[in-house]
């Protein structure tokens, strides 16, 4: 029924040791409602669906779901009680196939035998639903993220929940499947599913949402109904400031060439690369997945073996074949995958913070400079204003944005001279996006030149100098600052000719 109450948080307290996760949060969820949860990175967002999935027992609140108060001991709890959460990180087992992933832990039996050919025709027609054409008996590790990120939304819708939790279920997808996945939801609400929305992006709150809930250092802040209110008002609840600036670029002048690539090749993605950055620039790479731009910053960085090339840093030649050699040039790199490629999750903050320059630490000590390394962890957490109740805190148990920190932090402390920017905001709240072109913008003025990979085309345009669009592992074009828009870097990243390429 419309309008009908399907959850209520009610004063939700949890707490962690040093420090307050939430704190007398409210929450609620109407049938046929999607309802988002906006808030900074470490807001108590994904802690707060976390209590209601069953994963976080709360010290203190009430949960009440269609009129019944129950506190979900567990995720099967959870799952009784009609709710389905799709995380931010995939939950899917790559060696077995999307039917398989999708009924694991509900496979369809008889008298104890699975049932594999009725699991891929009932996966077959959720896919069919959300316009997908997979073949269901194909393995989950041969699909890509985006793929992987729609048969979760498969596998939640599977449950036939009435209320469905998504945390940032865009953040992989390209735009059309984007636009499948609104239709979806559309589909959902009108069958009186509440959805509970979690996203950075703006714009998809005002494209699909009914209602907004604030949340602030694991408070309630306030409600809002969508229609009825503005960007900038939404940034000021979160923030709890007006946030005036969110790029941050200064006019720098450009040094000597810090940076030249001629002719890079690693098939299938890397087809002949070749560019320049000079010092103090920020030179933006844009295209679609699979162009080519990540496993380019590879090659520089020396992850991906290359088959031809050249590399010359200041003028000179030289040859990069791993992470140790890249460092030893001046080149840092910040992932794409923080949290498998850039961070060591079960390991503290404080440990993070100093891998790169363990080196330092170690010169002279060979046990250690306890007091150099205190020096740097204070100093790092102080300037990245990394929030943590204590350098010893997990990595693995700070926000995304916090996390994102430590790892610019943490290539930032080698000194560089070149810095690759994979993605650098993906899945980062706005505030902390401001504090990291804040970072960037003071580093191109130091004279650092910064290569920055992003599917943000605003980012991109902002952010850069100059763009150089990707297509089929080759530069199809190298605009400059009067020459890029959307829709030419579009039409340059489609395969739509060259422009001052190579």
């Amino acid at each position: 029924m419309a309008n009908e109450t399907l959850l209520q948080m009610k004063n939700i307290h949890k707490k962690f040791p040093g420090v307050y996760a939430l704190r007398d949060v409210n929450f609620e969820l109407k049938a046929g409602e999607v309802h988002a949860l906006l808030g900074e990175n470490g807001a108590g967002k994904s802690t707060l669906i976390k209590v209601l999935a069953g994963i976080y027992i709360p010290e203190e609140g009430e949960v009440i779901v269609k009129g019944n108060s129950h506190i979900m001991q567990n995720v099967a709890d959870s799952q009784a009680h009609g709710i389905s959460v799709i995380h931010q990180e995939l939950c899917l087992v790559p060696y077995l196939s999307i039917a398989e992933n999708i009924f694991l832990g509900r496979e369809r039996n008889v008298m104890g035998f699975i049932k594999r050919d009725t699991e891929a025709a009932e996966a077959r027609e959720l896919l069919k639903g959300l316009g997908l054409d997979f073949d269901p008996n194909t393995l989950v590790g041969e699909l890509s993220i985006a793929q992987q990120q729609m048969v979760e939304i498969a596998k939640a819708l599977s449950v036939k929940a009435d209320i469905l939790v998504m945390d940032e279920p865009t953040a992989s997808l390209t735009d059309k499947e984007t636009e499948v996945l609104f239709d979806t939801i559309r589909r959902l609400k009108s069958q009186g599913i509440g959805i509970i929305y979690i996203s950075h992006r703006m714009s998809e709150l005002f494209e699909i949402t009914d209602r907004v809930t604030i949340m602030r250092d694991g408070q309630y802040v306030g409600t809002v109904n969508t229609r009825e209110t503005t960007r900038d008002q939404l940034i000021a609840m979160m923030v709890g400031r007006e946030l005036t600036q969110l790029y941050f670029k200064d006019e720098v002048k450009p040094g000597e060439v810090v940076i030249e690539v001629k002719d890079l090749v690693n098939p299938p993605f890397v087809n002949g690369v070749s560019f320049a950055i000079r010092a103090g620039e920020i030179v933006g790479m844009s295209g679609l997945v699979g162009a080519g731009r990540s496993e380019s910053a590879h090659c520089i960085f020396g992850l991906d073996k290359l088959q031809s090339g050249e590399i010359f840093i200041e003028g000179k030649p030289v040859k990069i074949n791993s992470v140790r050699e890249a460092m030893q040039n001046g080149i840092a790199m910040v992932p794409e995958n923080r949290k498998e490629e850039g961070l060591v999750l079960i390991n503290s903050v404080g440990y993070n913070l100093t891998l790169t320059v363990l080196h330092e630490i170690f010169r002279g000590h060979p046990l250690g400079n306890p007091r150099f390394e205190g020096e740097a962890i204070s100093r790092y957490i102080k300037e990245f204003e990394i929030k943590t109740p204590t350098p010893d805190q997990l990595a693995e148990n700070l926000s995304g944005g916090n996390q994102q920190k430590i790892v610019i932090a943490k290539w930032l402390a080698t000194r560089p001279k070149l810095l690759i920017l994979d993605e650098p905001t993906r899945g980062v709240d706005v505030g902390a996006r401001a504090e990291i072109y804040g970072f960037m913008n003071e580093l191109a003025k130091q004279g650092v030149a910064i290569l920055m990979i992003s599917s943000d085309l605003p980012e991109i345009l902002n952010m850069s100098d100059r763009v150089l669009v990707m297509h089929e592992g080759k530069i199809t074009a190298n605009l400059s600052k009067n020459e890029m828009s959307q829709e030419v870097i579009m039409r340059y990243a489609t395969g739509g000719g060259n422009i001052n390429a190579a």
